[in-house]
């Protein structure tokens, strides 16, 4: 009995060494897998930044499919993707990659970013909308407060365009704030946030057929921008 309880012992002895050994070489293996994707990576990250450089767009996309292919959980590399559709007017692949980060976070700044300027571009503002309201409620960005206003009011959601208007005007920021507007000659101008809020406040009460309203968000627009040829040019058709 003496014997087999020492030869018991032995073996679990022997099972434990070779467990152990087991366990260094799994541990060695894993180490050297990643030591051998951080030296890929490292090269992908310079072939990409160098392609970029020499403005060679299919070389940069290719290493960073390759990036992303290697390291699934790095959300880094779809986002500079899809930037870089969205830099290229390559507005259905921005999209679509944006909108795969956002399966995976939808708290990402720059999906949300790309995923509703993608979508208005493309024409699907019903889809657009959200991710801008979205993005303002994260970011705080005026101009995303300002785009949900101006898409609520192009698809006739003018309660919920006058509400996201107002809370514009009531933001102190948004006198700082400027944004441009087309001319005629092609040129731009740069006006303040508010006024831009005044006079999208404007086009909302004239689609609703109020017109004296239209007219006192209009004349609000010109005191606090007076050049603000948009909104002189709205005043003067009601």
């Amino acid at each position: 009995m003496k014997y087999a309880v020492l030869f018991l012992l032995l073996c679990l002895g022997a099972q434990g060494a070779a467990n152990a050994q087991d366990e260094a070489k799994t541990d060695s293996i894993a180490a050297s897998v990643s030591s051998s994707n951080k030296a890929k990576n490292d090269v992908d990250n310079r072939i990409y930044a160098l392609a970029m450089r020499y403005n060679d767009v299919s070389v940069a996309k290719m290493k960073l499919y390759e990036l992303m292919e290697r390291n699934p959980r790095n959300l880094s590399y779809p986002e500079t993707l899809a930037r870089l559709y969205f830099e290229m007017e390559q507005y259905g692949s921005s999209a679509l990659v944006a909108l795969d980060i956002l399966e995976r976070n939808d708290k990402s700044i720059t999906g949300l970013e790309v995923a509703a300027f993608s979508l208005e571009q493309l024409g699907a503002l019903e889809r657009a909308l959200p991710h801008f309201e979205s993005l303002h409620l994260l970011s705080g960005d005026l101009f995303s407060l300002y785009k949900t206003g101006y898409l609520q009011y192009t698809l006739k959601k003018y309660e919920e365009a006058l509400n996201s208007v107002n809370m514009l005007i009531k933001d102190g920021k948004s006198t700082e704030q400027k944004l441009n507007f087309p001319m005629e000659d092609n040129s731009m101008q740069e006006v303040s946030m508010k006024a831009a809020a005044q006079n999208l406040k404007g086009l909302i009460y004239k689609d609703q057929g109020s017109n004296e309203e239209a007219r006192a968000a209009f004349e609000e627009a010109l005191v606090l921008s007076p050049e603000f040829q948009l909104a002189k040019e709205n005043l003067a058709e009601l």
